[in-house]
C-alpha cells in the first residue's frame, strides 16, 4: 500500500486504544464483583458505589468546571454508565485519531478527517443509545414493578416504604433508579419532586402515567391499589405491542444501515481496481465537495429511513 507507515501508526494506535478499554473493562467487572461477593456475604446491606479507581482524575475536575462538561456528567448519568465525564473525553479523543488515521490509510486523508467528524458524533450518539437502551430496560420492568408496589400497598404499607422494597426486589435498571429516589426521599425531598426527576432521566410515556398516579394518590390520598392492578394489565399490553412493533421493525433498521456500508464498499472496490484513485478524487477541491455532499445525501437516506421506521406505540 501506498501509506504502509500511516497505516501501521493507525493500527498501533488502535490496539493501544483497545488495550486502554480493556484494561477499564476488566477493572470495573473486577470492581463489581467485589461489590456483589460484599453484598452476599453482608447480608442486609447495600452496597453504594463500586469503589473503582477513577481515571484522568485532572482532566475529569476541570472539564466539570464547564458548561460541556456539566452536560456530558447529566448524560452520562442517565445512562447508568460508570464511567466520568474526564474518561468518556478521553476515550472519545482517542478513538477520534484512531479513526483518523486508520480511515485515512485505508482510503484517503481527507475521508479519515470525515470519519473523525463522524466520530464527534458518534460520540454523543452512543450516550443516547445507552440512554435509550436503559429506558427500554426499565419500561420493560415497569410491569413488574407496578405489581409489587400494588401489592406492598394492599399489604397495608406506605408508599415510601413500597419504593424502597421494589428497589430491594428488582434488578438494575429498575432498582438503582427506584433506590435513589428511595434516597432522595429519605434525605427529605417531596415525593412529586423525586418521582419528576426519575421521569426525566428516563422520559417515556410509560413512566409519565406511572409517576402521575402515584403523585396524584399521594396528594388525594385515594385507593392507589386498584389504579395500580389496571396500569399493570395496561402495560403487560404495551409491553407485548411493542415487541411486536420492533420485530416488525427490525428488517428496515437493518436496510436504514446497510445503505451507507454500501457506500463504503463501493470505495473500497474502487480504489482496490484503481489504487491511487480516492488520493486523486479527494486531492481537489471539486472532488472533496463531491464526497461531502455524497456522504450527506447517505446521512440524510439513513436519517430519513430512520424517521418513517419509528412508530410510536
Amino acid at each position: 500500500m501506498d501509506n504502509l507507515p500511516l497505516l501501521t501508526m493507525g493500527v498501533t494506535l488502535l490496539t493501544c486504544v483497545l488495550a486502554v478499554i480493556g484494561v477499564h473493562v476488566y477493572s470495573s467487572g473486577k470492581a463489581q464483583r467485589q461489590a456483589l461477593v460484599h453484598r452476599m456475604t453482608h447480608t442486609g446491606q447495600t452496597s453504594g458505589a463500586t469503589g473503582r479507581r477513577q481515571r484522568f482524575t485532572g482532566i475529569d475536575r476541570q472539564l466539570r468546571t464547564t458548561a460541556l462538561g456539566k452536560r456530558i456528567e447529566r448524560k452520562i448519568a442517565a445512562t447508568g454508565l460508570d464511567l466520568t465525564p474526564g474518561e468518556y473525553v478521553v476515550y472519545v479523543v482517542a478513538g477520534l485519531l484512531a479513526l483518523y488515521f486508520v480511515i485515512g490509510a485505508i482510503f484517503a486523508p481527507f475521508f479519515g478527517v470525515l470519519a473523525a467528524l463522524i466520530g464527534v458524533w458518534g460520540g454523543n450518539a452512543f450516550l443516547n443509545w445507552q440512554r435509550t437502551k436503559r429506558t427500554e430496560a426499565f419500561i420493560n420492568q415497569l410491569p413488574e414493578l407496578t405489581r409489587v408496589l400494588a401489592n406492598a400497598t394492599q399489604a397495608g404499607l406506605a408508599l415510601r416504604t413500597a419504593l424502597a422494597m421494589a428497589a430491594d426486589e428488582l434488578d438494575n435498571p429498575a432498582g438503582e433508579e427506584l433506590r435513589r429516589v428511595a434516597d432522595e426521599l429519605a434525605i427529605g425531598q417531596t415525593m412529586d419532586d423525586a418521582l419528576s426527576e426519575l421521569a426525566d432521566r428516563l422520559p417515556s410515556r410509560e413512566l409519565v402515567v406511572l409517576v402521575t398516579t402515584l403523585v396524584l394518590s399521594s396528594r388525594a390520598g385515594g385507593q392507589v391499589v386498584s389504579s395500580l392492578r389496571n396500569l399493570t394489565e395496561t402495560l403487560e399490553e404495551r409491553k407485548e405491542t411493542r415487541r411486536e412493533v420492533t420485530t416488525m421493525l427490525s428488517q428496515i433498521k437493518v436496510t436504514s444501515l446497510a445503505v451507507p456500508l454500501l457506500g463504503l464498499g463501493f470505495l473500497l472496490m474502487i480504489n482496490g481496481m484503481a489504487p491511487g484513485a480516492l488520493d486523486k478524487m479527494t486531492g481537489s477541491v471539486l472532488g472533496q465537495a463531491g464526497v461531502v455532499v455524497a456522504f450527506g445525501m447517505y446521512a440524510v437516506g439513513f436519517f430519513l429511513i430512520r424517521r418513517m421506521s419509528r412508530v410510536q406505540v
